[in-house]
């Protein structure tokens, strides 16, 4: 049987070029608490991304709990249930009761029109995630923020590099999160980070991510410890030089796809907004009523060939038990949401995906298109 091809791997840069960095490291003796690959890596990320407030975490889950203790968030928040489970739980880590909203028809975004019906007078903020790097519709969501006094915390994990015709899509919002975990387009092991609007924020996070001291003596917050390692980053300014090149290579596995599984019925791909700059994250398709296998029907085949594709997102993340729990729902809530979920299949997409590994996923695809399950 072939090698195992699953939805992503990371795109790592030769490893004689990483020796040098650990040495650094190693003569340096500082492998963590700020040191100077950390300091590096946020001055380089900063201008790569065209935001000047960057703190680097080691992971993205934590620097999503630290934001929303950072904004004092409490009560209500209202996000998505199509999204990984992350996003929901920082806010049960701070106490804080998710709401969710569908998403938009034709999307996977969160549906603007509606959160209103949603506010109630605990509800303190919105956090929106700009999934598989497509972005929200920002201003219509910064306009119900706005109306209602909300702040708005956006989970941009699958959005780095991301462009409008204005900058990164991270500037938006009263705090961006990104995640650099190994599945990302940009990635440190694990990691994540937090674009704030103003020094005065981002040194207050920075405090919170070291537990909230000050100085030896002097703690300002229920901090935690949220501190990126020297290796870590050390990984993401050798990261930072080959990005160019990884999503250069994301846009070509994409195009390939499109042109290899066009006209197949039954299967929907979804096109990529117009964008400065786009990440090609991952690669989504709707499995619809044409195409003669459900999608976990094909989910399971492609499996059998050792093609590891994931059903992202499903569940929803309000059908875990804990949540249904937890919040209230009346008959088939988030229909549109439901309806994606039920029918989603992320196939693998990253920089080294070989062509031949990629025709193979596409005729196996088209296989299914005049074979049964029982047939095989």
């Amino acid at each position: 049987m072939s090698n195992p091809i699953y939805v992503t791997q990371p795109f790592l840069p030769p490893l004689d070029d990483f020796v040098p960095y650990l040495k650094d490291i190693w003569d340096s003796k500082v492998l963590t608490n700020g040191g100077p690959m950390h300091e590096r890596l946020e001055k380089a990320l900063g201008e790569y991304l065209g935001v000047e407030n960057v703190s680097l975490f080691a992971n993205g889950t934590v620097a999503l709990v630290t934001a929303l203790q950072a904004l004092r968030i409490k009560g209500e928040v209202i996000t998505t249930p199509y999204s990984f489970v992350a996003t929901a739980h920082s806010l049960l880590w701070n106490g804080i009761k998710p709401v969710f909203v569908d998403i938009e028809p034709d999307g996977w975004n969160m549906d603007p029109a509606m959160i209103e019906a949603a506010i109630t007078a605990e509800t303190m903020a919105i956090m929106p995630v700009h999934c598989y790097g497509t972005p929200c519709d920002i201003n219509a969501i910064q306009e119900i923020a706005d109306i209602y006094n909300l702040r708005i915390i956006y989970d941009a994990a699958h959005a780095f590099g991301v462009r409008d015709e204005r900058g990164s899509l991270v500037r938006h919002g009263d705090l961006s999160i990104l995640s650099f975990h190994a599945t990302k387009v940009f990635t440190t092991f694990e990691g994540g980070a937090i674009i704030s609007p103003d020094a005065r924020t981002k040194k207050y996070i920075d405090r919170l991510k070291n537990f909230g001291f000050v100085d030896e003596t002097t703690v300002v917050g229920f901090g935690i410890n949220g501190k990126m390692n020297e290796v870590q980053a050390a990984l993401g300014l050798l990261e930072l030089k080959h990005i160019e090149k990884a999503l250069t290579k994301r846009k070509l596995v994409d195009r390939a796809y499109r042109e290899k599984l066009a006209g197949i019925a039954g299967l929907r791909l979804i096109d990529r907004p117009l964008l400065a700059a786009d990440n090609f994250a991952y690669f989504p398709v709707l499995i619809e009523a044409e195409y003669p296998l459900s999608r976990d029907e094909l989910y399971e085949f492609l499996r059998q060939n050792n093609i590891f594709a994931r059903r992202y997102f499903y569940p929803l993340i309000s059908d875990f038990q804990i949540y249904k729990t937890m919040t209230k729902q009346v008959g088939n809530e988030y229909p549109v949401a439901r309806a994606t979920a039920e029918r989603v299949l992320c196939l693998p997409i990253y920089p080294d995906l070989e062509p031949a590994d990629q025709n193979r996923i596409c005729e196996l695809i088209r296989s299914g298109t005049h074979e049964s399950p029982a047939n095989r």
